[in-house]
């Protein structure tokens, strides 16, 4: 191996915003935080993939069911800060009718991540994989 490669930044993906957070902490802002619409179990509200009358999207599952470990660390994160409509302004969704309100007023930055490491530590271990595998990568400390 040249000596160059070994002077190149080690890359992982980006995972660590969900690494050694407080998984308890987590449980219980989301029961207090998200369980009355994405349900206690994360099950999400029924018929969840068809709007309603008002062309709102009911509440999705967070288990592995659902499309959210279909998503990066930081849409995760922007969806649950900012809400859904201004998460995906952001990546220029324009016009999207979303019912998630921000939480940014209410839960800290580290609370929202122990919510989002709370949730993944339900998946299985597959999907979490496919999930960190989405996040694009970071150099290593």
């Amino acid at each position: 191996m040249s000596l160059g490669l070994c002077l190149l930044p080690a890359t992982a993906f980006a995972d660590h915003e969900l690494e050694d957070r407080d998984i308890e902490n987590g449980r219980a802002l989301y029961a207090t935080q998200c369980a009355a619409c994405h349900g206690a179990e994360l099950q999400g509200q029924p018929d969840w993939q068809t709007p309603g009358s008002d062309g709102v999207l009911p509440a999705p599952p967070h288990d592995r069911t659902g499309h959210t470990w279909h998503h990066d660390n930081q849409l995760l994160f922007d969806y649950v800060n900012l809400g859904g409509a201004a998460a995906l302004e952001r990546r220029g969704v324009l016009g999207f009718n979303s019912g998630m309100m921000g939480f940014g007023d209410v839960l800290s930055e580290a609370e929202i991540w122990d919510i989002l490491a709370y949730i993944r530590s339900t998946w299985p271990q597959d999907v979490q994989e496919v999930q960190a595998s989405r996040n694009p990568p970071h150099e290593e400390d």
